[in-house]
């Protein structure tokens, strides 16, 4: 009798076990099954929003579903990313980290309410996203020579504008000013976007900004470009001399946006919009887009869960150090 008992114990057991195994796939495969909503910690307008818009309306055609974008501002993409990080980790509910959410801020604020590697499932790499040394179109210096003596000689009376502490303008600027050993004054903005506009608008002097957001301006001449941050010239900006060129080799700063989960969410999930995300960033017309912005489109080893998370973790690493003295 305890045989049989052991026997059909045994019998069930495997009978639901080879249920579980049936239904937990076909859960995944009918995600989604309604919109899904994907917060950008920043303003509208500003890079991370526009590279957000331009990526999942393409994802959104492929998950047959609605992506809602949705702005969410406040200390330095922190609210937003905090907010993400206690959100349901049902697929749902998904965010738009870049350097400053998911690395930057770790040094920047001790009383972080999530941690980037801790508290999100990384899906996927996004874009790159160079660094430009700009300012308004009045402002005195004509190049980056002329920009960098005259900050360190007006230091106390100059002011760089950006879209809050831990963003990427921040953080950027503030690389760049421990290189200059200055100290300007700092004028905070609810996104890079109205940081931006003041820019235009000649309310503030200078700031350090994605290429994404620059590039409409610079063209169209309403602000000053000095240098991009990087080894080579953009081909969206080819007028514009790399800081090697230009005479500051040492500031070379590159961002990046990428798509992050709550922490938990089913690895079938996480597979279903890795993959939307990958045809997206495969589409001419997408990438037409954002390499006209001046976007750096991630290679293909770059674009998996895997590569993305080891990006968060050696962008930690390399901020802490530069920004752990700003605290």
């Amino acid at each position: 009798m305890t045989s049989l008992r052991a026997l059909a114990t045994g019998a069930c057991a495997a009978a639901l076990a080879s249920l579980c195994a049936f239904v937990a796939p076909a859960k995944a495969q009918n995600y989604p099954t309604r919109s899904i909503t994907m917060i950008v910690p920043f303003a509208a307008g500003g890079p991370t929003d526009v590279i957000s818009r331009i990526v999942t309306a393409h994802m959104a055609q492929t998950l047959g579903q609605s992506i809602i974008i949705e702005n969410v501002v406040g200390a330095g993409g922190t609210t937003a990313t905090t907010r993400a990080a206690r959100a349901a980790n049902d697929g749902y509910t998904l965010i738009t980290g870049h350097m400053g959410t998911h690395a930057a801020s770790v040094p920047l604020y001790p009383k972080l309410a999530y941690h980037p590697e801790k508290d999100f499932e990384p899906i996927a790499l996004l874009a790159g996203t160079p660094i430009l040394i700009l300012a308004r179109k009045d402002f005195p210096p004509k190049d980056l020579k002329e920009f960098v003596a005259y900050v360190k000689a007006n230091a106390e009376k100059v002011n760089a504008a950006h879209a809050g502490v831990g963003s990427v303008s921040h953080v950027s600027c503030e690389l760049l000013h421990s290189i200059l050993d200055v100290k300007p004054v700092g004028v905070p903005f609810n996104g890079t976007g109205p940081a931006m506009n003041a820019l235009v608008a000649g309310q503030v002097d200078y700031m350090c900004d994605q290429i994404v957001n620059a590039v409409p301006q610079i063209n169209a001449g309403t602000i000053k470009a000095y240098a991009i941050a990087t080894p080579e010239r953009n081909p969206s900006l080819p007028n514009v001399p790399t800081t090697t060129e230009a005479g500051l080799p040492a500031f070379q700063a590159q961002a990046w946006n990428a798509m992050f989960a709550p922490k938990g969410t089913s690895p079938a999930i996480i597979a279903s919009l890795n993959a939307a995300a990958i045809k997206a960033l495969d589409d001419e017309t997408v990438k037409k887009r954002l390499l006209e912005l001046g976007s750096v489109i991630p290679a293909p080893k770059d674009r998996t869960p895997e590569a993305l998370a080891t990006l968060v973790k050696n962008e930690i690493a390399k901020w802490t150090p530069v920004l752990k003295p700003a605290t």
